[in-house]
């Protein structure tokens, strides 16, 4: 069997015709090209492929059909959030007003947008009961770079320099260990107790004089709530550090526990899991920092300022000299954030609350269900997600959680999160979300559990999984260290290489 099958459509490159084309552009003047420096003009014609309107249309209409979507289907990935995203929110980030401005225009030109902005900055520290936000980090890792680095300009302005250490979690995101060592800081790991919540004992022996800060995923990515959040936060503090809550995870707890209210200092938000923006796809991304009253002075610049007489513009510079600086061009990706605001206003707050309450009694369902077809770890509640675990299947069958995974892909599922978090051995982390009906969610039921009897039954059938996808089980080593990244034309111009 080979891993490509017979829906892969070909390269656009090897669909190229000389002489085809799309439309007729007319040549430039000569004048307009005189006007170019030498150095600067192409000896010879770009490399681009040379194909007809239709055939254009069809090759990328085709590739995106072969595509898993949150349009297509149940999309259950934990730690992600794979919420729909309602195409209102998408009409509104194309209204001409917000899709046309351009960045530099001035204030006054820019009055709608501003405001904007200045409403979602409020709106969301509301929601996160935090003294004010930043908008500008393009992604919830860049959030993180930036709480850290206020947390490393708050205690460097007090002269406390000997702070190096950062405290994360064995249960938290794996992007916060190489936040903290991208801003200097060098990081603890924490283990969980047998609870799955912070091991209260392993955390305070932890905490002392060079601690800057503790990274906290709330609920974690076990799919729990931090019961002990309470006595984390006080411990804390008393030992002159900061407490930094990543956000990933809010879906769970929108209107029902505010983190600053609860004594973290900073926080991001993942527009795109909590606010139903885009997701993937390498594209856009938001991801807006709250701060509590210690970090204000150091939010990035500029921020979004009202007047006296209720216009709006831009912070400058020096009118907060303790600014970290700025994260990103301009007041951050307007696009990603009309989406979200577009969502806020749609739902308001007990339309938040309802959506968390929702994607908590969606994934307790799930969990009960599947009780019985996998290991579940945790008897207790959880929040918006859970994971489970295929060790014991594994053990009886050698069939892994990525056969399973992959045997999903034809029963007509996306899989869910496999592997992470990692402290759970042969571990799946499965989402439903709030927007996922509840046939949806029992047939992802029947499709685990007939893919685990299958593996008692037919264990090949799923280590050859999957069989009908475009693409199938790939060398996944050999994918990772000899990847095809860019084509390039052979020397006899008759046939494509790859390399």
């Amino acid at each position: 069997m080979t891993a490509a099958g017979d829906r892969l459509e070909p390269l656009i490159f090897e669909r190229s015709r000389p002489g085809r084309r799309g439309e007729r552009v007319p040549p430039p003047p000569k004048e307009s090209l005189a006007r170019i420096p030498a150095a600067a003009l192409r000896i010879e014609a770009p490399g681009l492929p040379e194909v007809s309107e239709p055939d254009l249309t069809r090759h990328y209409v085709n590739l995106s059909q072969l595509n898993f979507a949150v349009d297509t289907g149940f999309y259950p990935l934990g730690s992600c959030t794979m919420k729909w995203n309602p195409k209102i929110n998408e009409w509104a980030a194309r209204l001409p007003g917000f899709a046309a401005l351009h960045p530099l225009a001035p204030d006054e030109t820019a009055q709608g947008t501003l405001q904007l902005l200045w409403e979602l900055e409020r709106a969301l520290a509301d929601i996160g009961g935090m003294k004010a936000v930043t908008l500008q980090p393009a992604a919830g890792a860049q959030g993180e770079l930036t709480g850290i680095l206020m947390v490393r300009a708050y205690h460097r302005a007090r002269g406390d320099m000997e702070r190096q250490e950062v405290l994360i979690p064995d249960s938290a995101h794996g992007t916060n260990p190489a936040t903290a060592s991208m801003s200097g800081f060098t990081t603890v790991s924490v283990p969980s107790a047998a609870d799955g919540g912070v091991d209260l004992d392993a955390f305070r022996a932890a905490l002392g004089p060079r601690t800057a800060a503790v990274m906290i995923t709330n609920p974690s990515t076990l799919g729990l709530f931090e019961s002990r959040v309470g006595e984390l936060l006080e411990a804390v503090h008393a030992a002159g550090a900061l407490a930094y809550m990543d956000g990933a995870n809010l879906n769970a707890v929108m209107g029902r526990f505010k983190p600053g209210q609860a004594g973290f200092d900073a926080m991001h938000f993942n527009v795109h899991k909590t606010f139903s923006t885009p997701h993937g796809g390498g594209g856009p991304g938001a991801g807006p920092v709250g701060v509590g009253e210690k970090l204000l002075p150091y939010l990035p610049w500029p921020r979004v300022l009202r007047e006296d007489d209720g216009a709006f513009r831009l912070e400058r510079q020096e009118e907060r000299p303790s600014s970290i600086g700025r994260m990103r061009a301009f007041a951050g990706n307007t696009g990603i954030l009309v989406r979200a605001y577009a969502y806020l206003r749609a739902l308001g707050a007990d339309g938040l609350r309802q959506a968390s309450e929702d994607a908590v009694l969606a994934a307790n369902y799930l969990k009960a269900r599947l009780s019985g077809v996998l290991e579940v770890p945790y008897s207790r509640p959880c929040m918006h997600e859970f994971v489970a675990s295929g060790a014991s299947l594994k053990a009886e069958t050698g069939v892994r959680t990525l056969d399973l995974a992959k045997r999903l892909i034809d029963l007509g599922y996306h899989p869910p999160t496999i592997y992470f978090p990692h402290t759970v051995e042969e571990s799946l982390l499965i989402e439903p979300t709030e927007t996922e009906s509840l046939e949806t969610l029992d047939g992802f039921v029947e499709a685990l559990r007939s893919a685990v009897e299958e593996a008692h039954q037919s264990p090949e059938e799923l280590r050859s999984a999957p069989r009908t996808a475009p693409v199938r089980r790939l060398d996944e080593a050999r994918a990772a260290r000899q990847p095809d990244l860019r084509w390039r034309p052979s020397p006899d111009g008759q046939t494509a290489s790859q390399g």
